[in-house]
């Protein structure tokens, strides 16, 4: 496993996270979620990620209850969870006073200085307004977000290849992103249709079967048939190729995996072996986006 910086800050997380959306308390039993964080755990992941509204908090639950089972120390790992729709009364949701303190800078800052947190960051934040929360903090003493998570793949590029850079070289914001297959869609198993044991054939993704079966869905099962030809000559699979893909992007601090199945989930770690992710040369890059022909304007190399 390789390690890399929260954006500017020193907490070091492991370059692949595990993610509990969907599956945990929902697709998925106990016995797989705690057999998913144990190949995680003893393959080097150090980053777990969560939410008060996954599978209405049980996500959160069973995540906790494995590492107690478990026995790892706490100070091994890195968890992360996020706050705003948290339950139905009005006043459960959201972040205002009621909520946890104040506006989300001063309750952040108090949530950190009373030691519940050790550091905070966004979640599907516009640049602008991270930019407003670092000089809020600034302005007030207060302490600032780390690092925004954002969804990235092949597919969808503008916000972390354009507009996070910037703000990483700015205030020292980094990138967890979320979503390297696409919901799936980047796995392979719907280049002829929706699969019945699929996550697109569930009534509550109905909005995922409708968005693969468009035309803008079969164009990119078109643009992943080009790409395959490019994982067999890297010696991998095309999950791997996504991710190590993502990972590529030295502005990238964390890529967070969805796995419903150890299968998977081994498959995807696999990004990172000596035969994927060091082969994501420039020149494989440069080939993988005469594929996609979606590479966002930037005003200048992220990587310079």
């Amino acid at each position: 496993m390789k390690y890399r910086n929260l954006g500017k800050s020193g907490l070091r997380v492991s370059c692949l996270g595990l993610g509990t959306w969907v599956t945990f308390g929902g697709q998925i039993s106990d016995e797989v979620a705690e057999r998913l964080m144990t190949i995680a755990y003893e393959s080097g992941v150090n980053l777990f990620d969560t939410a008060e509204v996954y599978a209405a908090g049980k996500a959160e639950v069973i995540l906790g209850s494995i590492i107690k089972k478990k026995g790892w120390r706490r100070s091994s790992l890195v968890i992360t969870t996020k706050l705003y729709w948290g339950g139905k009364a009005e006043t459960e949701r959201g972040l205002s006073r009621k909520h946890i303190i104040e506006e989300i800078v001063r309750a952040m800052t108090h949530v950190i200085n009373q030691g519940m947190a050790m550091y905070w960051g966004t979640s599907r934040w516009s640049a602008m307004e991270i930019m407003e929360a670092y000089s809020v903090a600034r302005q007030f003493n207060m302490i600032p977000p780390v690092c925004e998570q954002a969804e990235y793949h092949l597919f969808q590029r503008e916000k972390v290849e354009v507009q996070l850079p910037e703000l990483y070289h700015k205030i020292g914001v980094g990138a967890m992103t979320w979503s390297p297959l696409a919901c799936g869609i980047i796995s392979g198993k719907y280049g002829n249709g929706v699969p019945e044991s699929s996550r697109a054939s569930l009534k509550c993704y109905q909005w995922l079967k409708e968005r693969i079966v468009s035309e803008e869905g079969r164009k990119q099962q078109n643009k992943l048939k080009d790409l395959s030809p490019i994982a067999e000559r890297l010696g991998c699979t095309l999950p791997q190729l996504a991710v190590a893909w993502c990972l590529r992007n030295e502005g990238v601090s964390s890529v967070l995996l969805g796995s419903s199945t150890p299968e998977q989930l081994i498959e995807n770690l696999g990004a990172i072996q000596a035969t994927v992710l060091p082969k994501m040369t420039s020149h494989v890059v440069n080939e993988i986006d005469n594929i996609l022909r979606n590479k966002p304007y930037s005003k200048k190399d992220y990587r310079s």
